[in-house]
């Protein structure tokens, strides 16, 4: 099992919902963060002051799913988050080490 964890653009956030819903993904997390890669944040003006905005509003999503899966998901979400322009975001793979379902007591794949 593989833990899919992406930081994507807020506006993109239906679009990779939808597309991974295609594919057959049935739970995902989301939540809102804050942060910066390259790009380093941006000015932005504001009552005719400029002003430093270092953490700019993305979304993380993440997905629990099997091995099997994990290829075609990621390229699903590459395909979804793509707009070509900076910050369009970043995918990490973790190792998911076990899964256990609270209510029913069921442990991984079945847990997913």
């Amino acid at each position: 099992m593989k833990l899919i964890s992406a930081i994507i653009k807020p506006f993109k956030l239906d679009d990779v919902r939808e597309a991974i819903s295609e594919i057959g993904v049935e739970g995902i997390t989301v939540s809102e963060v804050k942060g910066f890669g390259r790009q380093k944040g941006h000015t932005e003006l504001y009552r005719g002051a400029e002003y430093q905005v270092d953490f700019l509003p993305k979304v993380k999503v993440e997905i629990a799913v099997n091995d099997d899966l994990v290829e075609r998901l990621v390229e699903t979400i590459t395909q979804a988050a793509h707009t070509g322009k900076i910050g369009d975001g970043k995918i990490f793979v973790y190792n998911l080490e076990q899964a256990i379902r609270i209510r029913t007591g069921e442990l991984d794949a079945e847990a997913l």
